[in-house]
């Protein structure tokens, strides 16, 4: 089994290059991203985590859609890069945080997903969800997306992942999409929502 990629592996990766997957520039990434925001139907959440938030690009979309907004990666230098792109944002922090050991404390809104998770093995990427579902509030939803190319050398593949979200969650999955490229689950969390203006 391949093992998790570490943080030093992305430290390297951006060490060689400040957007070493063309976030900025690639046409599957702004497809993707105008489907994962067309996910939110205009909702506006009070308070919203993203997961592997690289270097800020689909972060800098989310702040609209959010009173505040933390976003996280394992990269210290992916964290910087992030925080130069947000910086005009003053409701959105970034920080350098390795899941799921250093999941942040909750609740949250909106925690979304994107080209994160396949990068854990299965026990890992299982204890992931766990912490997710613990920090989600009440009536909150967990957006998830990855494309379904395969690469052999990743823990996980895409499709992989979405099935076993889907196999092990408690939350209810009220949207799924499968394109060619990549794969999309909106998850919500049925409890009552008990915080004033949640919409998510």
């Amino acid at each position: 089994m391949t093992k998790r990629f570490h943080r030093k592996y992305f430290e390297e990766l951006y060490g060689k290059s400040e957007d070493p997957w063309e976030y900025v520039t690639s046409e599957y990434e702004k497809r993707k991203y105008g489907r994962t925001l067309a996910a939110l139907e205009g909702r506006r959440f009070p308070r919203a985590l993203e997961a592997g938030c690289s270097i800020g690009v689909f972060t800098a979309m989310l702040v609209p859609y959010c009173n505040e907004l933390l976003a996280v990666d394992t990269s210290e230098r992916a964290v910087e890069l992030a925080r130069g792109r947000l910086s005009g944002s003053r409701h959105v922090r970034v920080e350098r945080s390795t899941l799921p050991e250093e999941t942040p404390e909750g609740p949250f809104d909106l925690i979304v997903a994107s080209e994160f998770l396949y990068y854990l093995t299965e026990d890992l990427m299982l204890a992931t969800l766990r912490r997710f579902e613990e920090e989600l509030a009440p009536g909150g939803s967990l957006l998830v997306v990855h494309m379904r190319k395969e690469i052999n050398t990743y823990p996980l593949q895409g499709n992989e992942v979405h099935e076993l979200l889907n196999r092990h969650t408690r939350l209810a999955n009220v949207l799924s999409v499968t394109e060619p490229e990549y794969r999309l689950d909106l998850f919500r969390d049925a409890r009552t929502r008990t915080r004033l203006g949640a919409e998510g």
